[in-house]
Order: C-alpha cells, then sequence, then structure tokens
C-alpha cells in the first residue's frame, strides 16, 4: 500500500471490486492508439489475469490512476526482455503464457494513466514505484518498461534514438514523461522501433484524428510520435510507434 496526503495506490488484486471502475479516468490518449489491433483483444483482460501485477490510486471514492503491467517469459527460443516490437509483443506474450502455463521470468508495464485532474501533483511517480516494488513483491528482479515518451509527438520526424539522447542541463532526459522514469532510477536500454501499430483506411484516419488523408507519404497527426505513411492508392494507413524500453532494478530497496 502507498499512502500520501487523500491518495491511496493499491495493488489491484487487493480492491478488485475497481476493476469495473478503471476505466472511468479521463485520460488524454490519442484517439487513434485504442486501434492497435493487439491493445483491441487484449488490453481489457488484463485486470482480470494479472491483477496482482497493476495498481490502482484513489483518492476518496473516485479512482485517480491506475497501472498495468504484466508476466512474461522471457527466455523461450526467439524471446528477449526488450523485444523489438515492445508493448504489441510482451502483452501477446503475457496472454500466450497464460494460456500454456508457462513461467513468467520478467515483469512488464504496459501503462500508467492519470485522471487528467490529478496531473501535475507527483502521482506520476509514486505509479511508477508502486508497479516498481508490486514487481519486486512478486520476485522480479525488475521492471520492464515499454515507455511512450510524452513530447515526442513534438518532434514527429526526428528519429527516436536522436530524441532520447535530448537531455536537460543537468543531464536528465529532456521529455518529461522518460524523465519521471529516470528519476525514479529508471535505466534508458534501447529503443522499440515497433512498439505498437495502428493500421487502418484513409478514411478511418480520417475519422480518428480529423484530418483529410488525401495524399500518399508521411502525415503528421496530432500526439503521433512519428508521421503515419499514408498510401491513397492501396486505400491504406499505417503507423508505427516506437517506444523506449526502460530498465527499473527492484532489488536493494
Amino acid at each position: 500500500m502507498n499512502d500520501t496526503g487523500t491518495v491511496r495506490i493499491t495493488p489491484l488484486s487487493e480492491r478488485p471490486e475497481l476493476i469495473p471502475r478503471l476505466w472511468e479516468i479521463s485520460g488524454n490518449w490519442p484517439a487513434f492508439v485504442p486501434q492497435d489491433p493487439v491493445a483491441g483483444a487484449l488490453l481489457d483482460r488484463v485486470p482480470e489475469d494479472f491483477p496482482q501485477y497493476c495498481v490502482v490510486a484513489t483518492d476518496g471514492d473516485r479512482v485517480v490512476a491506475r497501472g498495468f503491467a504484466v508476466p512474461f517469459d522471457a527466455t523461450g527460443e526467439g524471446r528477449e526482455e526488450t523485444p523489438d516490437q515492445g508493448w504489441d509483443r510482451i502483452l501477446v506474450w503475457a496472454h500466450s503464457d497464460l494460456r500454456d502455463g508457462r513461467p513468467a521470468t520478467a515483469a512488464g508495464a504496459l501503462e500508467i494513466t492519470i485522471d487528467t485532474g490529478h496531473l501535475g501533483r507527483g502521482l506520476s511517480h509514486r505509479m511508477v514505484a508502486a508497479l516498481r516494488d508490486t514487481a519486486r513483491d512478486l520476485g522480479h528482479g525488475a521492471l520492464l518498461a515499454p515507455v511512450r515518451p510524452t513530447a515526442k509527438h513534438l518532434r514527429p520526424r526526428l528519429p527516436m534514438a536522436d530524441y532520447v539522447g535530448l537531455l536537460r542541463e543537468d543531464g536528465l532526459p529532456e521529455d518529461p514523461w522518460l524523465r519521471v522514469h529516470v528519476r525514479a532510477g529508471g535505466v534508458v536500454v534501447r529503443v522499440a522501433p515497433a512498439s505498437m501499430t495502428v493500421s487502418g483506411t484513409p478514411a478511418q484516419w480520417r475519422r480518428w484524428t480529423g484530418l483529410p488523408f488525401d495524399r500518399d507519404g508521411a502525415v503528421e497527426v496530432p500526439g503521433a510520435l512519428v508521421p503515419v505513411h499514408c498510401d491513397i492508392a492501396h486505400d491504406h494507413a499505417v503507423y508505427v510507434e516506437p517506444n523506449v524500453w526502460v530498465r527499473h532494478a527492484t532489488r536493494d530497496r
């Protein structure tokens, strides 16, 4: 349990009655992100399937933040702790391992969503710490996070590897969300170049973004970390999002 002020953070396994309310949070995810087919198929199952790896923050009777993580086996053939396909891959592995009874060797953080009314109160740092400590209590030596840098959308054409190298004078990352992770003890490991993928027709992208999507090539979309590639002749547009793998050691805490 993590209590500070009026906000209480607990493992979701201790508050299962809150699972239906996790989606009440007023978040700020871009409308196209939930169109990732892996997210659409599996994300809603995470709280039910892995409540012991997830955390929930409440302010009185109100759910104000959620943190999702999953266990997965990183030792099998073709597997590793920080795959190129990042977010999508560990979510698929977690559920296939659960189905097949494979033992977990790693813990991966999927998301932290904070209600917009509780942003700027230091809750993000506490949620990272809560997920890390939960992974520790479950026997893992580290929490691995495919981090979605929150300010990268302001520089969509800058390669993620270059963006990660942007540092402030104090040596901390320029990106606010990466900075939270590093301040919490996280170490940047590598870029996950294809962490999430969203594809659809130009008409679908028009609905999701309000943009015309009427020409071939790279289309910059508000909230997208890299441009969306549009092909009018083939009636197709695809967004391949890079994330950044960050490793949080859990031992000696």
